[in-house]
């Protein structure tokens, strides 16, 4: 691990002004990702400007049906937040299966969507929910966000503050996780809200978290995991690595998705 120099913001200002005077300096949530990268010198930023202990980036707030959660609140918050799960327990759901418990009380949900990484969990709710990433210049919509493996619409210095989203009328999310890291080797969320149906597929995707509109279209006219029976998954975008092959995969996503929606009732 290469030297490093700390530095603990207080606020959101006082981050990016941080971060502005440091060329090379990243911001650091959990760390779940990015320690671990930094260790294997895969990474090597010359500060880390730590976001955990400003208070305008933690916390659950639910207007009506309207969601908004702060980048720095730990899984373990979301996970055991009672009037969270009272408009949206899939997320809940989620958040409370993400690693371990000493996971879910460090890593955070700016911090994974920041990172997208192709095996973790968030991406598939965010994108799945339709949901707005809130940053500190501007807001981004989830079909925006994602651009590719380990890539966002994030510019330099640009910090996550906030996820914003209405609650859907029903949601559900299942996942296939590979048994020593946890990470999903494939998940699927679904989603059916008075917009349509969406369904976001993680730890499959050679590009990253993905929608399957094949599964959308099929569960808007029958939101049923019968729907999904007849539906073909395309493996040629798919990963194969150590864990399971790409066709291995295609059937994954298919299972799982079958059990996101009847955990969505």
């Amino acid at each position: 691990m290469y030297a490093t120099s700390y530095h603990r913001a207080s606020s959101v200002e006082d981050a990016v002004k941080l971060q502005s005077a440091h060329e090379e300096g990243k911001y650091l949530s959990g760390g779940m990702t990015l320690i671990s990268t930094m260790k294997q010198r895969l990474a090597a930023p010359s500060d880390l400007i730590d976001l955990r202990h400003i208070p305008a980036l933690r916390g659950i707030s639910i207007e009506g049906r309207r969601v908004k959660i702060g980048a720095a609140t730990p899984h373990a918050e979301v996970a055991g937040s009672r009037e969270l799960r009272a408009v949206c327990p899939a997320i809940c759901e989620l958040a409370g299966h993400i690693g371990d418990p000493h996971v879910r009380h460090m890593g955070t949900i700016g911090g994974s969507i920041a990172n997208n990484d192709p095996a973790a969990d968030y991406p598939a709710a965010v994108l799945g929910l339709g949901a707005t990433v809130i940053t500190d210049r501007r807001s981004i919509a989830a079909d925006d966000y994602f651009t590719g493996l380990f890539e966002t619409a994030l510019e330099e210095g640009e910090m996550v503050t906030a996820v914003t989203f209405d609650a859907p009328e029903k949601a559900g999310y299942a996942k296939f996780n590979n048994p020593a890291s946890r990470f999903a080797m494939t998940g699927v969320f679904v989603a059916r809200a008075a917009g349509g149906v969406r369904v976001a597929v993680t730890g499959a995707g050679s590009g990253g978290v993905f929608r399957q509109s094949g599964f959308e279209q099929a569960l808007s006219s029958n939101w049923s995991p019968d729907a999904l029976a007849s539906v073909a998954v395309d493996s040629s975008n798919l990963l194969s690595d150590l864990h399971a092959d790409a066709e291995y995969r295609a059937n994954l996503v298919k299972v799982m998705a079958k059990r996101a929606v009847a955990a969505a009732g």
